[in-house]
């Protein structure tokens, strides 16, 4: 259960307060800082650049007794780190040959691993560090001897765990982030997964939104994650100010941040998930097309093994954030923004396909439950944009054997307040018809509700809906959602599976409620309508093919095949990112383990695997309709194409397996 065995790694920014030209004493509070990210189990702690001195130290960093004190500072962290897990990034001014270099150096259990020198030196406005540093360029060596070790320099440095797959780090310095090709652009197509950053940086009005975009922005482009760390209080300001800004980004998402302007050192950290960044830069064969494109720049890099050592004795729970609900957005400003958006993707497809027939009309069920409602207030939204009378919109609500009075009621509410043109249509009498020709006991009296039952109400609706099409001149609108389609809870040939156009087949069951409740308090509709949005989300979800027991129990979709808002967690994290199910286990235990214990979610999650692989069949031939969200869709012509005879059996067998890491190249 170690976050480590399921592809994450635990990374710190640390903001310590500077001992301006004081190497011994930022050394003190490095080393604390480094020991509380180990008793903390973090994979690596970085520091910011010139740390070890000061960044504002100006023409004393070129003083031999500050550079000699640097050197006892930097051995005794060195000597520090032994026995403790952490890589560690520090910044310091170290001589080269004739040169003074502004560098990072990494360390890992009492040995320095490799010294990167920073590339960029700004010489403009308040920076002047041409006058003190050589640029990484001017170097002559590709590695340096610092204690009678040679140790690896340079800019083509990628730090590799030979114990944690994908951990794979590079170095660089300030200004070379700032660049329009930084060096960790090119450690990226290298192979290069952690991309830290040591600056200086002091502060200005307006810096601290730009460097949040520069950070975010980097990490996305490279999909990777970025640690950027500056420096703090202690700093001079005999010119300038120090807000110690640090951030931990991953593709393009801020997961940690310092608080500004602290007085105190600082630890931020964050857990940063390198199976999604594999996955991510897997599918985007355009990255591996640049791979190609410089592959001088690329195939240069040399790759420093390390290992890490004891992971699976690190920590259970992780400090990122686990979304209970991934394809619904956790503030409410958000989840209005989503909700409006989806909407218009929806009528936006609708409009064209109506457009594209040269059709004003379509035909739909509405069953007084949550999908035929938001596909009902996707079609009143789309004749409203067209400027077609709602009465184009054909609405048929047809009770079978199981339908409540609730459900009827409220069908008869939406149709009438809208302005549709609503008509009920009882299929008792045809589905008898049916089952007597089937030979079916139901027919003789006996009380059997088994799949034929079920399936000739939903067969006769479906039936009714394409020839009233034929009649009226329309299209039949679907109603199946994302969650029902991925757990094959959908009867093949019948209105949630089959339509001639879906709205909602890439929404799944827990946005939809939220579409509704978006749409009631948004979307103008009378008092009544919006009432009975409000009872339909209230109401427990049934297909009411099958009547109530004794006890006045109605079926419930949820007890059968599971709660959606697991299948829906389940769904996102196998289909987006091709996780192993036994860290989808574990990323729904951090997620929900207040409400669900682990063999609950077991279950379920087998349950999931099971339904989902042996329902392709049922998505391979299921109509149009506009992919929503970036969860993805399961269309075969969109987002998913699998066979529909492959077998669940190797998910299964992975649920209690972490995984093999793969192949490590060398």
């Amino acid at each position: 259960m170690s976050l480590y065995s399921h592809g994450f790694a635990r990374i710190c920014a640390a903001v310590p307060l500077v001992a301006l030209a004081d190497p011994a004493r930022n050394a003190e509070r490095t080393i604390e800082l480094i020991q509380q990210a180990h008793h903390g189990d973090a994979a690596l702690v970085a520091f910011p650049e010139l740390g070890l001195c000061g960044y504002s130290v100006d023409d004393l960093v070129q003083q031999d007794a500050l550079l000699d004190a640097v050197m006892d500072a930097l051995a005794e962290i060195t000597r520090a780190t032994t026995g403790l897990r952490p890589l560690v990034a520090v910044g310091a001014p170290l001589r080269i040959d004739d040169g003074l270099f502004n560098c990072a150096v990494l360390i890992c259990d009492g040995q320095i691993l490799g010294i990167v020198p920073k590339s960029y030196l700004p010489n403009y406005r308040e920076f002047s560090e041409q006058r003190h540093f050589a640029a990484a360029r001017d170097t002559t060596v590709d590695s340096v001897v610092i204690g009678g070790q040679e140790i690896p320099f340079g800019t083509d440095l990628i730090f590799e765990a030979l114990d944690l797959p994908g951990f794979r780090v590079h170095l660089e310095v300030c200004e070379d982030s700032w660049v329009p090709i930084p060096p960790s652009t090119w450690a990226s197509l290298a192979g290069a997964t952690v991309l830290v950053n040591l600056s200086g940086s002091p502060v200005t009005v307006g810096k601290e939104s730009y460097r949040r975009a520069l950070v975010t922005g980097q990490s996305a482009r490279c999909v990777a994650a970025q640690l950027y760390v500056s420096a703090g209080f202690g700093e001079s300001t005999t010119d300038l100010a120090w807000d110690g800004d640090a951030m931990i980004a991953e593709n393009g998402t801020l997961l940690a941040r310092s608080e500004s302007f602290g007085l105190t050192g600082q630890l931020i950290t964050a857990d940063i998930d390198l199976d999604r960044l594999r996955q991510e830069r897997a599918r985007m064969i355009s990255l591996r097309d640049q791979v190609g494109d410089y592959a001088e720049q690329v195939r240069g890099f040399r790759r420093i093994p390390f290992t890490l050592d004891d992971l699976d004795e690190a920590a259970v729970d992780l400090v990122r954030t686990v979304p209970r609900f991934p394809f619904v957005p956790e503030s409410a400003a958000d989840r209005d923004r989503r909700c409006r958006e989806v909407m218009h993707i929806q009528v936006q497809g609708l409009t064209q396909r109506l457009r594209a027939t040269g059709l004003d009309k379509v035909v739909l069920g509405v069953s007084g439950g949550l999908d035929s409602t938001l596909a009902l207030l996707v079609a009143v939204a789309t004749f409203d944009r067209l400027g077609l009378p709602r009465t184009g919109i054909h609405a048929f609500t047809m009770p079978g054997f199981a339908t409540s009075e609730a459900t009827l009621a409220r069908s008869h509410v939406l149709m009438d307040t809208l302005g549709v043109t609503g008509r009920e249509l009882d299929i008792r009498p045809s589905c008898r018809q049916m089952l007597a020709d089937l030979g079916h006991p139901f027919t003789d009296g006996e009380p059997v509700y088994d799949v034929t039952f079920e399936n000739v109400q939903a067969g006769e609706r479906t039936s009714h809906l394409f020839r009233f099409a034929n009649l009226l001149g329309g299209i039949v609108l679907g109603t199946g959602d994302l969650s029902e389609l991925a757990l094959g809870w959908c009867t093949y040939g019948v209105g949630d599976q089959m339509s001639h156009y879906n709205v909602n087949g890439s929404v799944p069951k827990t946005l939809i409620r939220h579409q509704i409740r978006w749409a009631g308090e948004a979307g103008g509709y009378p008092a009544q309508t919006v009432r009975t949005l409000e009872e339909i989300l209230d109401d427990v979800i049934s297909p009411e093919l099958v009547p109530a027991g004794a006890d006045g129990a109605v079926q419930n979709t949820e007890e059968t095949v599971g709660p959606y808002e697991l299948h829906d967690f389940f769904l996102y994290y196998l289909t987006r990112f091709g996780y192993r199910p036994a860290k989808i286990a574990y990323l729904a235990q951090q997620a929900w383990g207040q409400k669900y214990d682990e063999a609950t979610i077991r279950h379920w999650l087998e349950v999931f695997l099971r339904r989902f692989m042996a329902n392709q069949f049922k998505r391979t031939a299921m109509p149009n309709g506009p992919k929503i969200g970036s969860g993805g869709s399961l269309s075969p012509r969109a987002d998913w194409r699998s066979p529909s005879d492959a077998p669940a059996t190797v998910w299964l067998d992975a649920l209690d397996r972490p995984g093999d890491p793969g192949v490590t190249p060398r």
